[in-house]
């Protein structure tokens, strides 16, 4: 192979590991889980979005590993998505009951207890 073909090809390695590259990066740790918000470019230089849960999970054996979800959101996408979200995000605020109300709903009653004087010899008998 000639010097000039292997230049040609490790210039092509470079740019592909480009197409996989992130540009910038946002982690949200959410509980048991972390999402990641990942912007990263096409070869077309056309940048999109992967959005990736991650939960560590434990095997039979008790070793760890991070089970993974991803999701490829491209530019043409963007606003469909948003719209969507924003739509499901209002429906829950306006449909989920507050916290203080669903301390209210299940707040067991107060209990009266009326305790007699009992002899343990007596439970021998």
């Amino acid at each position: 192979m000639s010097l000039d073909n292997k230049e040609k090809r490790e210039s092509r390695d470079i740019e592909s590991s480009r197409f996989r590259e992130e540009i910038h990066s946002v982690p949200v740790r959410a509980g048991k889980r972390t999402y990641f918000f990942d912007v990263k470019a096409t070869r077309k230089d056309e940048l999109y979005l992967t959005i990736t849960e991650s939960k560590k999970r434990f095997d039979r054996d008790g070793n760890s590993y991070f089970e993974k979800h991803k999701i490829f959101l491209y530019k043409e996408d963007f606003e469909k998505f948003s719209d969507g979200l924003r739509d499901v995000l209002s429906f829950i605020d306006d449909n989920q009951p507050l916290v203080a109300e669903m301390d209210e709903m299940y707040e067991p009653e107060a209990v009266t207890a009326e305790y007699s004087n009992v002899d343990f010899d007596d439970l021998a008998r």
